[in-house]
C-alpha cells in the first residue's frame, strides 16, 4: 500500500505540472462534481465496512463510479461526440462488470451485506492485521477506501483532459475505441470461461465428491480451459488493456502521446500485481499443480498453451 500511495502522491503531481495540460476553470468545475462523489464514495466505505465488517463496499462501487465520473465529464464537456463515445464505452464496461459481480452474490436488498472478496478476510486474518484492528481500520480507511476510489477516479482522468479539445473524432479515437471494445470482449470471454469452470466445479463438490476425484480438469482445481490455458488472469489482462485503450483517447484529443491522465491507467496495472500476486499465493497453497502451472503460462499476457 505505501508504494501505491507513493506513486500516487509523487508521480500524479509531478506529470501534471511537466506534462501537461494545465486544467481550465470547466475542467476544474467538473473535477470538483467528481471529487465530491469520490469523496462521499469514499466516506461511505469506510463508515458501512467498518460497521458491518463486510470490506467488499468498494467492490460493489467499482463497477458503477466510472459510469457516472464518465457522464458528468460529458455533460460538463457540451457531450461532444469523443466524450460521449468514451461515456458509453465506460457504460458497457460498467455493466459487464457489475452483472458478473452481481451474479456472485454481491449486490443484495440490505446494501451493506452481499458476498464478500475472499481475499479479504486472507488478508484481514493474516499476519499483519491479526489481532490488531487499528491497524485494519487504517488500511481499511487508507487503501480499501480513499486509495481505491482515487484510483478509480484517475481511470477516468483521460476524459477529464479531453474536455476542452477541439480536434475532431479522428482515426486515433476509432483505434481507441476498437481497442476497448475488443477487451471488453476479451474479459467478458475470460469471466464466462471461468464462471462455467466453476459453477460445474462446484456442482460436482457439492454432490459429495473430492476435489480428486473429479473429472479432468475440474480435478485441478482451478481453471486451464479457454483463454486461461495462455494467460492465468485473462481478465485483468483485459482490464488494464481496456484503461491504457481508453488512455489513448486522450492522445486522439491532441493532448498529447504523455500527458499525466495516463496515472490512473499507471496505477491500475501497479494494483494487479499486487492483487494478482495476492491471489495466486492462495492458490498454490490449495491445489498442488498451481505452481506449474504458473511456471508455464504467462501471468497476464497470453503466450503458450498450458499443456497438463
Amino acid at each position: 500500500m505505501a508504494t501505491l500511495l507513493g506513486l500516487s502522491i509523487i508521480v500524479c503531481p509531478i506529470l501534471y505540472f511537466t506534462v501537461g495540460p494545465v486544467l481550465d476553470a470547466s475542467q476544474m468545475e467538473a473535477l470538483k462534481v467528481l471529487l465530491i462523489i469520490a469523496g462521499s464514495s469514499a466516506a461511505f466505505c469506510f463508515i458501512v465496512g467498518e460497521a458491518t465488517g463486510n470490506n467488499s463496499q468498494m467492490d460493489k462501487l467499482w463497477s458503477l463510479l466510472p459510469i457516472a465520473y464518465t457522464w458528468v465529464i460529458a455533460a460538463k464537456g457540451g457531450m461532444s461526440p469523443r466524450l460521449v463515445v468514451m461515456a458509453v464505452l465506460a457504460t458497457l464496461w460498467g455493466i459487464r462488470l457489475t452483472v458478473n459481480f452481481a451474479r456472485k452474490g454481491a449486490y443484495k436488498l440490505k446494501f451493506w451485506e452481499g458476498e464478500e472478496d475472499y481475499r479479504w478476510e486472507v488478508v484481514r486474518t493474516g499476519p499483519a492485521f491479526k489481532n490488531k484492528r487499528w491497524a485494519w481500520a487504517l488500511f481499511d480507511l487508507g487503501f480499501i477506501s480513499i486509495y481505491q476510489n482515487a484510483l478509480v477516479l484517475m481511470t477516468t482522468f483521460p476524459a477529464l483532459v479531453a474536455m476542452r479539445s477541439d480536434a475532431p473524432f479522428g482515426w486515433v479515437d476509432c483505434v481507441a475505441a476498437v481497442l476497448m471494445l475488443c477487451f471488453i470482449i476479451w474479459e467478458t470471454v475470460a469471466d464466462e470461461q471461468q464462471w462455467a469452470f466453476q459453477t460445474r466445479k462446484y456442482a460436482m463438490l457439492g454432490e459429495g465428491r473430492k476435489l480428486a476425484d473429479l473429472p479432468a480438469p475440474y480435478n485441478k482445481g482451478f481453471n486451464t480451459n479457454g483463454l486461461w490455458s495462455r494467460s492465468r488472469h485473462p481478465n485483468y489482462f483485459a482490464e488494464q488493456s481496456i484503461w491504457i485503450s481508453f488512455y489513448i483517447f486522450s492522445i486522439g484529443a491532441g493532448i498529447g502521446i504523455l500527458n499525466w491522465s495516463i496515472i490512473g491507467a499507471l496505477l491500475l496495472v501497479v494494483l494487479f500485481q499486487g492483487s494478482s500476486s495476492l491471489a495466486e499465493e492462495i492458490s498454490s497453497g490449495k491445489y498442488p499443480e498451481y505452481e506449474r502451472y504458473c511456471q508455464s503460462v504467462n501471468r497476464f499476457i497470453p503466450g503458450k498453451k498450458y499443456s497438463s
